[in-house]
């Protein structure tokens, strides 16, 4: 379809400096709306209005003038009086399609804005064949088409609407302070026993407030909900016979547009009001929100992929490309790269990460694949990398919870080194050194002791401070809590690819027996072996996340890769709460006891030094004998004494002391204590061997030891201690 010219009422050009382009997106001004793009390489463009989601033929398209609709070199605009909130469209772009150069335009397909900030629901599963590599190709490449995309194609939709805050804003918890619950927003609610009666939604979290605030989680971690496409793969569930789905949604699509499907209502933009309305009612229950972002590739692919958005805008602009530029280097392992630390992609992102601070009052931010955010043009790792640079420094960001998964599919791993020291990383060595010394890799113990008390080693030597590790046994990438005591290799073949997908070193352990089992004594022994991994979380020093459903036993089945699987598989089933109830209650009472004790939320590194003179150094650690550990020696068992005292935690009050045991081996071992200071006595809280609810007394009811200097600690468990001696410092 050729671009209409329209003069008159409706269109206007409004004048631009060449040094000052209006703001990219759609943006409303008192008698209309200004729409702006980018493409530096464009050379032509239009702005196409539709009147109705579905709608194949536009209700208007809109040429624009390149001398007059045209700010410097790169952005292009235009104002359409008459439009407001709810109207759609899409942009078309004309320009060289010369792969070997970069470019790859087609003004046959219509374009997602890249600022658009809602779009239309019409992902739909019997469109998937229209989503995937196009049918038709130009020499030898698939992605040019003469087919029009309008019919498939979510439209923008302007948004102009007041929202009622109530005076909300982040509440940006420090750190330190901080319980992260990582979940799947649809996850959460989707399952028939959540009892909710808006399922998989916004509004379905928001009733499921209650659950959050009993758990006591302080911070929800949500998986993506940037919009994507959730039928964008071919792939066949073997058992089923079904289309697997981009459940996860690591495929971004859309960097500042809720995912659209998540909204109850149909009502244009609904998405965004209900984003609004949950995060203003978890922050009213005092649980703030953190949104998995993934700025390092998108949804169209590699070179076959589809056309949405960057790749029709400006190809050669968006995307790290290879020395033969009609490829597509790829850090991601997803078919190609975001050039993060060019111009027109930092702008993005940084515009990007202040508009759900401030228009949408989110928490922070945890960045997938963060390392590509390092990487130049050329994907050479930057010691500064200038995005990096500007998140740190922005004023809007200033107080924003920043997260990187510290490593991405190319080989950078910076784990501990990553740039800035503001920000927390996913700690990896955490989750892989806590599971191989429990399952059953009792040489391993140095390594846990190291992970226990906050993991100097990585983040001592750049400023950093034990909260900056975010510890995790699970996260939704790998095996749930319950499956790495239950299978020793990963189960995908439900997810279409013969098990090739996912990881091979799971560090788990099945006890005996692959998968699901009746047998009483394997069962008791991965519910110790759960409470056992729950306990070195929480007691740990970092900032702990949660993985949600495993406070409940959660299971995928032996699949470590469930990002396909919308169903059963990934979600949650809270009746499992009534099976696992000692695990669920006994979490419960970790997080609580955590955020009561400050000691367990240190402000700094143990020293192993005395600082405030009483005797006793703020962590000493002791083999079962009572002696001090000798590292090469352990054999799977370990003592340590923490002090509570302020002067040694950093808290604004002193604490209780603690004494905490791990026995790894499968046989009983009896500790001799080291004493408490200030003839104090030691009285068990914890003993994950007990039964339920022995295995977690309240304080005011913990045990006096029966042996006062001595403790059996049976095999596999977890005991701590508590000492009832008062501070006089």
């Amino acid at each position: 379809m050729r671009g209409i010219s329209l003069t008159g009422s409706s269109v206007s050009n409004i004048s631009a400096s060449k040094r000052i382009a209006p703001s990219l997106g759609a943006h409303k001004v008192e008698d209309g709306v200004v729409f702006a793009v980018f493409s530096r390489h464009a050379s032509a463009m239009s702005l196409v209005l539709f009147d109705h989601q579905d709608d194949v033929t536009p209700s208007r398209e809109i040429a624009l003038d390149p001398e007059r609709n045209k700010a410097g070199d790169d952005v292009w605009f235009i104002k359409v009086a008459e439009v407001g909130h709810g109207q759609l469209y899409l942009w078309r772009a004309d320009g060289p399609y010369k792969p070997e150069d970069g470019h790859r335009f087609n003004r046959n397909k219509l374009l997602i804005d890249p600022y658009a900030r809602a779009l239309t629901n019409t992902w739909k599963p019997e469109r998937a064949e229209l989503y995937g590599y196009d049918p038709e190709s130009m020499d030898g490449d698939l992605s040019f088409s003469s087919l029009s995309n309008a019919g498939f194609i979510p439209k923008c939709i302007v948004v102009h609407e007041e929202f009622d805050w109530q005076g909300d804003h982040p509440l940006n918890y420090p750190l330190r302070d901080c319980i992260l619950y990582e979940a799947h927003l649809a996850g959460l609610t989707q399952h028939k026993s959540s009892d909710v009666e808006h399922p998989g939604t916004y509004l379905g979290v928001i009733e499921k407030i209650p659950y959050l605030k009993a758990l006591g989680v302080t911070s929800l971690e949500l998986l993506p909900v940037h919009d994507f496409n959730s039928f964008d793969t071919r792939r066949v569930n073997p058992e089923t016979g079904e289309m697997v789905q981009n459940y996860w949604g690591y495929n971004t699509l859309s960097f500042f547009a809720p995912k659209s499907s998540y909204a109850h209502s149909a009502a244009a933009a609904a998405a965004v009001s209900e984003f609004k309305l949950m995060v203003r009612e978890l922050h009213a229950a005092g649980i703030e929100v953190i949104l998995d972002v993934v700025f390092n590739h998108s949804g169209e692919g590699n070179q076959f992929g589809p056309t949405y958005n960057f790749r029709g805008l400006d190809n050669s602009m968006y995307y790290m490309l290879e020395d033969n530029k009609r490829h597509y280097r790829n850090y991601s392992g997803c078919g190609n790269t975001m050039s993060c630390n060019t111009p027109v992609m930092a702008d993005l992102i940084l515009d990007s990460l202040r508009y759900w601070v401030s228009e949408m009052h989110v928490d922070g931010f945890r960045f997938d694949l963060a390392s590509v955010l390092s990487r130049d043009a050329r994907g050479r790792m930057m010691n500064k990398p200038p995005v990096l640079e500007h998140i740190l420094n922005d004023p809007v960001l200033k107080d924003t919870k920043l997260i990187a998964e510290p490593w991405d599919a190319g080989g950078a791993y910076q784990v501990g080194s990553f740039p800035g020291t503001r920000w927390a990383e996913w700690n990896d060595r955490f989750r892989d050194d806590v599971r191989r010394f429990w399952n059953r890799d009792v040489g391993a113990v140095g390594d846990f002791a190291t992970r226990l008390s906050g993991s100097a080693d990585l983040y001592a030597h750049n400023n950093r401070k034990p909260f900056h590790s975010i510890n995790f046994i699970t996260s939704h990438d790998g095996f749930t809590l319950r499956d790495v005591v239950s299978y020793n290799r990963k189960h995908n073949r439900m997810n279409g690819e013969d098990n090739r997908d996912g990881h091979d070193r799971n560090l788990s352990y099945n006890f005996g027996i692959e998968g699901e089992s009746e047998n009483y004594g394997v069962e008791q022994g991965r519910v110790r072996h759960m409470k056992n991994f729950m306990a070195t979380l929480l007691l740990a020093i970092g900032t702990p996340m949660i993985t949600a459903g495993d406070e409940f036993g959660r299971t995928q089945k032996g699949n470590n890769n469930a990002y396909c699987q919308n169903n059963e598989v990934s979600w949650l089933d809270y009746g499992l709460i009534e099976t696992y109830q000692e695990l669920f209650v006994f979490t419960r009472h970790l997080i609580q006891f955590r955020l009561r004790h400050p000691a367990l939320r240190r402000t700094d590194f143990y020293t192993g030094e005395d600082r405030d003179r009483n005797d006793y150094p703020d962590i000493a650690w002791f083999d079962s004998f009572g002696r001090p550990v000798n590292w090469t020696q352990s054999g799977g068992r370990l003592g340590a004494r923490m002090d509570g005292s302020r002067i040694e935690t950093g808290a604004p009050d002193d604490d209780n002391d603690f004494y905490l045991m791990i026995n790894a081996n499968r046989a009983e071992i009896e500790f001799a204590l080291a004493p408490a200071r200030r003839k104090g006595r030691w009285k068990r809280v914890i003993d994950t061997s007990l039964p339920f609810p022995q295995d977690f007394l309240p304080e005011e009811d913990a045990a006096a030891l029966l042996s006062p200097g001595r403790y059996r600690c049976a095999g596999r468990s977890l005991v701590l201690l508590i000492s009832d001696a008062q501070f006089n410092t």
